[in-house]
């Protein structure tokens, strides 16, 4: 038996970040370990210049990730007026008003990628035991910074509602967790008889029908220097009657 932390991610927006060149911001179809080692570091308030304990708890947890609904693809065009970088130069910008108060603005042009109506549900466990997960599972029902779902405008819909639960599998240990069913129900119907894809580490978790493996670049290396690494990702389908009963 091992000790699992889970629950639920669901909101009307959220935005899991892609690889991204230039100025397209794509999202993934479903959490990546970064974002969620984010949202955890909210919650317990670790600030985004604290380095290593960022590092530390991405290296001391293990993610699985259930997908019960990767929602909709919304995208949406931005504009934005910007100084132009000779404008700015021998000045002190502060702030946003700072920079518009310049008379030479150029418009800079984005796309962003969000997700409608997506539902998680994830399963964290750790080599160190249940003591960590205590702790999460405390912050993650008190946060000490304000939680989002990737950006800052996609708030959850829904409390996490963190579970501690003992099983011998990751499938058991989700098939468990019985909070939010009458939520996801009323949502996407009766669940017990679909196929869901499931995401877990590779070695880490009991599994019985791989898909296959993929490659993600989302495990942390330097916060400060935006530089994440290459993590391998397992794919499966599982039984709606064997998460959820």
């Amino acid at each position: 038996m091992r000790p699992y932390l889970v629950f639920d991610l669901y909101g009307p927006l959220s935005s899991f970040g892609d690889v991204a060149v230039g100025e397209y911001r794509p999202t993934f179809s479903h959490p990546s370990k970064s974002s969620i080692i984010g949202l955890l570091a909210a919650a317990l308030g670790i600030q985004r210049h604290e380095e290593e304990r960022l590092l530390s708890l991405s290296d001391r947890l293990i993610l699985g990730v259930l997908v019960i609904s990767s929602g909709q693809l919304l995208r949406d065009y931005h504009t934005a007026q910007v100084p132009a970088e000779s404008s700015m130069k021998k000045r002190q910008i502060v702030t946003r008003k700072d920079e518009l108060s310049i008379s030479d603005l150029n418009t800079i042009l984005s796309t962003r990628d969000y997700r409608m109506d997506a539902y998680y549900r994830i399963a964290l466990w750790s080599p160190d035991g249940k003591q960590l997960l205590e702790e999460m599972q405390r912050a993650l029902s008190s946060p000490r910074y304000t939680p989002y779902l990737g950006r800052k405008s996609c708030p959850p819909a829904l409390p996490f509602g963190p579970e501690i639960i003992e099983a011998p599998s990751l499938v058991e240990a989700l098939a468990g967790y019985r909070k939010n069913q009458a939520v996801i129900e009323s949502l996407f119907g009766s669940v017990t008889g679909m196929q869901f894809l499931l995401y877990s580490e590779p070695g880490k978790a009991e599994r019985s029908a791989k898909v296959h493996t993929i490659l993600r670049r989302d495990r942390l290396i330097s916060r400060k220097a935006w530089q994440y690494g290459q993590r391998e990702e397992v794919m499966e389908y599982v039984g709606g009657s064997d998460v959820f009963k």
